[in-house]
């Protein structure tokens, strides 16, 4: 209960760095700010609330591929619009 407690904190935290980020400056590092923020809150959430880190094998490797599916299918999109 404590692990989901400290998580919920983090990701609140996160939550409120996003948010100042949003009023602040940085040019085009705003971007990959905000998408690394992003990606740790999303680790954050399937390692704890989904309970991937102590899952068997089976269900790691099947959240392993759907992420490399996202990851392709993001990176053909941004490849055919240029």
């Amino acid at each position: 209960m404590t692990r989901h407690l400290v998580t919920l904190a983090s990701l609140l935290a996160l939550l409120a760095l996003t948010t100042g980020l949003a009023f602040t400056d940085l040019g085009a590092g705003n971007l990959a700010a905000a998408l690394g923020i992003a990606g740790i809150k999303a680790l954050l959430v399937a390692l704890v609330f989904m309970d991937l880190a102590s899952a068997n094998l089976r269900l790691r490797l099947t959240a392993a591929a759907a992420l490399y599916w996202l990851g392709l299918l993001l990176g053909l999109t941004i490849w055919v619009s240029l």
